[in-house]
């Protein structure tokens, strides 16, 4: 029996999320017990491999710095620290965290290692069998979807390399508990959102193999992949819309192209397709500082790891870049860039990630981030409110939420899904040689409040200028004292750490100067008040601390409101005539 695919419905049923949790909860239990039992568990183990198969190679850079500090005793995952010593034991004691012990059990740590050739080598060996005498059986943290997709694809690409020092009883040891490993992802049910990335995990492992084992694995692997793919690739990106996920899938369809051409197999047709289509995604979200955008779930991501990825695309020297993707717009000017989100967030299995922001962009001048959202991801140790609206540089109204994540039971069975979403519409762009316009609206406080949030943008490239309007408009007829009523709403623009804010004379404008930048930038607006708050942003997994601009306003709900602004070049002789303090 399979299981109904929610849709709003959930959304709009009284306790629809906790009925369709518990129902699906009662489902998958026998299930479970199946999985982990004994007999299960030696199906899985059979047949055995018969050695070692192709040599995938993982095309994500290795930290070398990390892998000295491990040599050494030290584990650091996204700023969290481990300290055990040479050769110590991390297995045998508590992680930092549950995110920490995520990436340790993921085994990402063996393409630090390997990079330091023999030792490095043996020290993966030595920490791979130490895993596999307490957790190669089974382990509700350590085999649970996502450790274990990260820790097949991380062993196939790491085998050989683990091999080498490795005796032939542990060297059999390690590829048998890889088969078995992999095996039992592809039998995991559902999540759609992760089913592209197990295929072609499992693959990876298959094709690392050789024997029956590797074959079936491969088989099986390239038979599930087309249709996954389908479904995980929507608009020419990733059906999360998040740009991080596109790039991840991106990576793991290389290796397995890659281990596939070493054994003389061609490609399928849809994986081929796959790869043209997120190749062409990735370029669109490079921004000019070499990192994504960072949206729906996904972190900036650092600038070589994006490198690595680009540098297998063939096609990116001379190939265009669109002026939209996945619901999401470039407008480009000399020294501006601009990426908006402009489009629905993602719905069901698909929004574990997704984020209830609706029309954020984020701004770069002259190639360094100046507006950003929070760049929230479920690797960073960010909370679970950096999913909402106030966490990006768009429009809120009295404090109310565009979606949020489930909580408690619910999400303990689901996942932490993004529920009461949001819907983009009337999405229109003009460009020209003078500009780009581009205008959107959504519809999250039609119900609660009667307004719709209708955001223009305008991109002056002559000027190198962008301007914006944010207006709230009523969409239904608000009659007597409710109509008279004024809610609070706020725009807010996030300021990336590494730009510093201050307030002018006449406390309604705001001078931006980037680090590193002579030139600065102002930010005009006619809010009826301008204020300076703390703000958070995160990169590569850490947390880091600088401001926000906050426009306020007041709308009536039968007249609405609109509240313009401008980002412009600052001029450095007329700056100390406006500016008078720095405001922390």
């Amino acid at each position: 029996m399979s299981a109904p695919a929610p849709g709003r419905l959930l959304d709009r049923l009284p306790g629809g999320y906790q009925l369709y949790a518990a129902w699906l909860g009662a489902l998958r239990r026998p299930g479970i017990e199946w999985r982990v039992s004994p007999l299960n568990q030696w199906r899985l183990s059979h047949p055995a491999p018969e050695g070692l198969g192709g040599r995938p190679r993982d095309l994500r850079p290795a930290d070398a710095e990390a892998g000295r500090r491990i040599l050494a005793g030290g584990f650091v995952f996204g700023g969290e620290t481990l300290a055990l010593g040479p050769r110590g034991d991390p297995w045998d004691r508590p992680s930092p965290s549950r995110r920490f012990a995520g990436a340790l059990h993921g085994f990402g740590w063996v393409r630090d290692l390997l990079a330091h050739g023999e030792a490095g080598a043996w020290e993966a060996l030595r920490l791979t069998l130490g895993w596999r005498r307490l957790f190669g059986r089974w382990n509700g943290f350590s085999w649970s979807p996502p450790v274990l997709e990260r820790r097949v694809f991380n062993l196939a690409c790491g085998l050989a390399a683990i091999s080498g020092p490795a005796s032939d009883a542990e060297a059999d040891q390690i590829a048998a508990d890889l088969a078995r490993q992999a095996r039992f992802l592809l039998e995991l049910p559902g999540d759609p959102a992760r089913a592209a990335e197990r295929a072609a995990v499992a693959g990876v492992a298959g094709a690392a193999l050789a024997g029956a084992a590797g074959e079936g694995l491969l088989d099986r692997a390239l038979g599930e992949l087309p249709r996954r793919l389908e479904a995980a690739i929507a608009d020419g990106g990733h059906a999360t819309r998040s740009p991080q996920a596109a790039l991840e899938l991106l990576f793991d369809l290389m290796t397995l192209d890659d281990v596939l051409s070493q054994l003389g197999l061609a490609t399928p047709d849809e994986m081929l397709r796959a790869l043209d289509r997120l190749a062409g995604a990735v370029r669109f979200f490079t921004l000019d500082d070499g990192r994504l955008g960072a949206f729906q779930g996904g972190e900036p991501v650092a600038g070589p790891y994006v490198a690595a990825a680009r540098a297998e695309d063939a096609a990116a020297p001379h190939a265009p870049v669109p002026p939209a993707c996945n619901g999401y717009h470039r407008l480009e000017a000399h020294a501006l860039q601009v990426m908006v989100d402009a489009a629905s967030p993602a719905l069901g299995p698909w929004s574990l990630a997704a984020c209830g922001q609706p029309l954020a962009i984020e701004v770069l001048a002259a190639g360094k981030r100046l507006f950003v959202g929070s760049g929230w991801s479920p690797q960073a140790a960010g909370t679970p409110a950096l999913r909402l609206v106030d966490a990006a540089s768009t429009a809120s109204v009295a404090e109310a939420d565009c979606g949020a994540p489930l909580s408690g039971f619910a999400a303990r069975v689901l996942g932490p899904r993004l529920r009461d979403p949001y819907a983009i519409a009337d999405v229109r762009r003009q460009d020209t040689p003078a500009g780009a316009w581009l205008d959107a609206s959504h519809d999250a406080w039609a119900r609660s409040l009667g307004l719709r949030h209708e955001r223009r943008l305008y991109l002056d490239r002559a000027a190198d200028e962008l301007r914006g309007e944010d207006a709230l408009v009523p969409r239904r007829r608000a009659g007597g004292a409710e109509g008279r009523r004024f809610v609070a709403f706020v725009v807010r623009f996030h300021l990336h750490p590494q730009v510093s804010a201050l307030m002018a004379r006449d406390r309604k404008s705001v001078l931006l100067k980037v680090e590193g930048q002579e030139a600065g930038w102002w930010l005009r607006s006619d809010a009826l008040e301008v204020m300076l708050q703390p703000s958070t942003h995160h990169e590569d997994g850490l947390t880091r601390h600088g401001q926000q601009i906050v426009l306020r306003g007041q709308a009536r709900l039968d007249g609405g409101a609109k509240l313009r602004w401008k980002l412009s070049a600052a001029h450095e002789p007329a700056i100390a005539a406006h500016v008078d303090e720095q405001v922390a």
